[in-house]
């Protein structure tokens, strides 16, 4: 027998002997050897699952189809599919079902590239409404999402950076700072938290010449306010020590090499007025607009705030609503499974608050949590959205597999880790012409539904548009559904009037044949 022979067998020997008189794991004691094969075959289950056992429409959170159209999209390779849908739509109570228009004044051209450069900005002015020195028009209704610098990889954030910049979207800071990653052309959206990162003192409290400075030092074009997401509503977060590199120490204004608590909640305001109060005083200092980003679960906030802005000049001028679907780096089971409203149910309650008492219009609507799929952006938008945020599905543009690793720091892709080595991996330059391929690619989508719809833009595609289906043999159209008005989830009537004006100058209808002199005749 060689020598590896022998080595081998000794090694194996060892192993058996190992695992007999552990008393650690009752598999291994009564399997010793062979029952290493589950815990191998459990830590692959997710890839194994997703890219064998699974069926096209079945894998969560995304499925290999909707996998498939992100990734397509973000290297402009052929994104449809062929034979029809394998969806169970039939027997699916809840799908939603676009309800196209025969004669309408929009023709959606039916060239694969058709749209695909053409801006779609947002039918709203935020802050206009109240008047804020650099209120603006976003270009574009598609933006991405708030995701920190530490839990993504510096080499993540900067594609993501990029990639806005070169789609022309604006890209949402996270709560953890700016750092020299978000500072590649793209413009930010800076995100405050309950720790204040990036704008505190060394107490961690909350500091206004610090904020005055980021805001002075960065393409800052608004402020959001972060008061709970879907994934973890109500939850702080811990970033630990070995994780706090000096880089993400600066960004974020704590020390390096210790554990990184984020609070459950804001010292700045305890209550909806004085989180009013600290709204305009936040617009007043910088002059960007100011809003909040909430997971929606008990609606007594939600009546509280609208009441205030109804009877005082006070309010934000943009309402982020996250869907309890949406994701997160880490959090517990319980929390990302059943607590916080899915964003459907959840958006369609607060926007009926709003709408009921008169103060819709003053605030621009972004909706997040699997948005970033045309179904589901479509029936945002009907239910009264004026811009979508894009937060995994632009992680899936850059390279993320859903390993679901995002908490073990073993991202295999580089994105959501801060693993030296795995993060080399990622090579931003190239990762942000793919996640700007994406958003140009579901903008465009978004154009040509909405044409098919009768109308030149998403923010005008109304809750009569869509049906959701009840059973094979029944459907209830989502106004319905939700409750709604007819009116509800549409922009003012000058806002309409001047998106359809902007539109009829970015857009190139039709692509058929002029009428035969019969029918002119």
């Amino acid at each position: 027998m060689s020598a590896a022979a022998v080595g081998a067998a000794s090694a194996l020997t060892a192993v058996v002997l190992r695992d007999l008189f552990q008393r650690k794991h009752a598999l291994l004691r009564n399997y010793p050897l062979v029952g290493h094969a589950r815990y191998w075959l459990e830590s692959i289950g997710p890839e194994l699952r997703q890219y064998i056992v699974a069926a096209n429409d079945e894998e969560r959170p995304f499925t290999r189809d909707q996998r498939r159209w992100v990734y397509a999209s973000s290297k402009k390779e052929n994104n449809y599919f062929g034979f029809g849908t394998d969806n169970d739509l039939e027997f699916t109570a809840g799908y939603a079902v676009i309800k196209h228009r025969t004669f309408t004044r929009t023709v959606p051209r039916s060239t694969p590239e058709a749209g695909h450069e053409v801006s779609l900005p947002c039918a709203k002015v935020i802050g206009a409404a109240r008047g804020r020195q650099h209120a603006f028009r976003p270009e574009s209704v598609v933006n991405i999402s708030a995701m920190s610098f530490g839990s993504l990889s510096g080499n993540a954030v900067e594609a993501l950076n990029r990639g806005a910049a070169l789609a022309g979207c604006l890209h949402n800071t996270g709560e953890g700072g700016i750092s020299r990653y978000h500072r590649h052309g793209g413009d930010l959206i800076f995100q405050i938290g309950t720790a204040y990162f990036g704008c505190r003192d060394d107490e961690g409290r909350f500091d206004l010449a610090k904020l005055r400075d980021v805001v002075a030092g960065a393409p800052v074009r608004a402020l959001e306010i972060k008061l709970s997401q879907g994934a973890k509503p109500s939850l702080g977060g811990l970033l630990p020590a070995p994780k706090v590199s000096a880089e993400i120490a600066s960004a974020r204004g704590i020390p390096a090499d210790r554990d990184c608590i984020s609070p459950s909640r804001h010292a700045e305001f305890s209550d909806t007025d004085s989180l009013l109060d600290w709204i305009e005083l936040l617009a007043t200092e910088t002059g960007l607009p100011v809003g909040i980003k909430a997971a929606v679960g008990d609606l007594d906030f939600w009546y509280e705030l609208t009441e205030l802005m109804h009877s005082t000049d006070r309010g934000p001028d943009f309402v982020t609503i996250d869907g309890g679907e949406g994701g997160t780096g880490a959090a517990p089971l319980i929390f990302t499974d059943s607590v916080s409203l899915p964003f459907q149910l959840g958006f369609a309650q607060v926007y009926r608050i709003f709408a009921e008492r008169g103060v819709a219009e003053q605030v621009t609507f972004i909706g997040g949590g699997k948005l970033g799929l045309p179904d589901n952006a479509v029936v945002a938008f009907a239910l009264g959205c004026d811009m979508v945020n894009v937060a995994r599905e632009a992680m899936l543009a850059i390279g993320c597999v859903q390993a679901q690793k995002c908490h073990t720091d073993t991202c295999p892709t580089g994105v959501a880790t801060q693993n030296s080595w795995l993060a080399r991996g990622l090579v931003p330059e190239v990762k942000a012409v793919r996640v700007a391929n994406y958003i140009k690619t579901l903008r465009r989508d978004l154009l040509k539904v909405s044409q098919a719809c009768g109308v030149e833009h998403p923010g005008l595609i109304g809750s009569d548009s869509v049906d959701i289906l009840t059973g094979r043999t029944a459907s209830t159209p989502l106004h319905e559904v939700y409750g709604y008005t007819p009116a509800m989830g549409l922009p003012s009537t000058s806002d309409r009037d001047e998106i359809i004006r902007l539109m009829a100058t970015r857009t190139t209808e039709g692509g058929s044949a002029p009428p035969s002199e019969s029918s002119v005749g």
